[in-house]
């Protein structure tokens, strides 16, 4: 079987729509099957009797790869070919995936003690750190290189889009995979099928862009910050995909400065939040390992939901500007902290958790939108760079320090994270400037 020219294409575009949809695949697989390992990790932790802090640090060597690695492999996509790097991003995902379920699985059957299993499971999750952040910018450089300069930036943010419906589909379909024998490892081993028919599907029938006789038209991919809720990539990311690459920006440039610190500020309270809403709905709850990813899951279901409904309804209708995303989107997500912290049912949690992510589905297209519309069209390759870093800098600090904090007492990371926010506004309402519009 292959896909012939005579089949649909997207708009200005010379990639067939059945094409278009395996590099779709290829990120929405990623960013599912993210976002359902930390729905049944807490749980998954609790079963084997590991510490809340050190299953949360399990993730922090995979997050520092991929801050580390995913601009040399957006610079690399020209070099060895978009497709072999899908695939090189699809093929990490698919064997870290399989060996972490086989070390927690291993754990969770007592052949393993509770150090050795996380030990085993960080060195394989580092695995997706180092490869697996390989695909979204493969995939975008596939998109662009086929696409019309005039058509580029709707086709990518479609394209993009596929790792914020990920964050609903992962946690959603995660407790479905939790079957007998392979209990909470289940999702990951299924994910990690998925991944594989992926794969196969890229490899198949997604056309070969590395030989010369196709003639490879110049587009870039941009990186993207490690997958969490609200994760799909806005402004500079984006636009930085449909043009020339600048040097690489200065962090305290000061036309930039400013936003980026609104944003590694967000940042770190929402990561510091995600990373403890699965325990603290456990404990709210006082609900056992086995049976608790379900809750899990309708909680962050809903924080993704609230975060896509921000991002993709109401940014566009209310017309806001960066500063007052940055501003509206802080105080919004505080509240829901307070909410949250006071909650003592699901409904409660979903409640609160949905308005905190609702207000951080502001804050990170306004710190991105801030920062891109600072600097000329030229320099937005740059200024990519940074806001990509300071995404994904956060998921490397920011969930131990709120694990540390949840240790001492529950209610603090949420506690401490409103207060970040409501700092960020009084500090914000001074220090964050209309930004230029050419």
């Amino acid at each position: 079987m292959q896909f012939g020219p005579t089949r649909p294409r997207i708009a200005a575009s010379a990639l067939t729509t059945p094409h278009f949809l395996l590099l779709f695949a290829a990120m929405l697989v990623a960013a599912a099957g993210n976002t359902a390992l930390q729905s049944v990790m807490p749980a998954i932790g609790r079963d084997i009797g590991m510490s809340d802090f050190w299953v949360t640090m399990s993730y922090t060597w995979s997050a520092i790869l991929w801050v580390s690695l995913a601009p040399y492999w957006a610079r690399k996509s020209d070099v060895h070919g978009r497709k072999r790097l899908t695939m090189m991003g699809v093929g990490g995902f698919v064997v870290s995936m399989t060996l972490c379920g086989l070390a927690l699985l291993a754990g969770m059957k007592g052949l393993i003690g509770p150090t050795l299993t996380f030990v085993l499971f960080g060195l394989f999750r580092s695995i997706y750190g180092s490869l697996g952040c390989a695909t979204p910018s493969a995939t975008q450089a596939y998109l662009a290189s086929k696409t019309r300069r005039s058509g580029r930036v709707p086709a990518l943010s479609s394209l993009s889009s596929s790792f914020g419906l990920g964050t609903i589909v992962g946690p959603a379909l995660a407790p479905l995979f939790v079957l007998p024998f392979v209990g909470l490892s289940g999702p990951m081993f299924a994910f990690a099928a998925i991944g594989l028919v992926t794969l196969i599907a890229v490899a198949r029938w997604l056309p070969d862009d590395s030989k010369p006789r196709h003639g490879r038209r110049a587009g870039h991919g941009a990186a993207m910050s490690y997958p969490s809720l609200a994760s799909s990539p806005t402004g500079a990311s984006v636009v930085a995909a449909t043009n020339p690459r600048a040097a690489p920006m200065n962090w305290c440039d000061r036309r930039i400065r400013n936003w980026i610190i609104a944003g590694v500020a967000a940042g770190h309270a929402q990561a510091a939040a995600l990373s403890c809403i699965g325990f603290f709905t456990i404990d709210r709850l006082h609900l056992a390992p086995h049976g608790s990813e379900q809750e899990i899951a309708i909680v962050m279901m809903a924080g993704a939901a609230a975060t896509l409904a921000a991002q993709w309804g109401l940014i566009p209708r209310l017309n806001l500007a960066p500063r007052s995303l940055i501003l509206w989107g802080s105080a919004v997500a505080a509240a829901g902290m307070v909410v949250t912290m006071m909650a003592s049912d699901l409904y409660g949690l979903v409640l609160g958790f949905g308005i905190t992510s609702l207000g951080f589905g502001f804050t990170r297209p306004g710190f991105t939108g801030g920062a891109s519309l600072a600097v000329p069209l030229t320099e937005q390759g740059g200024v990519a760079g940074v806001v990509t870093a300071a995404n994904g800098i956060s998921y490397v600090a920011a969930p131990g320090v709120g694990m540390a904090l949840y240790g001492i007492d529950p209610h603090w990371p949420f506690a401490v994270s409103a207060a970040l926010l409501l700092a960020l506004v009084l500090w914000g309402r001074h220090r964050l400037a209309a930004p230029r519009q050419d």
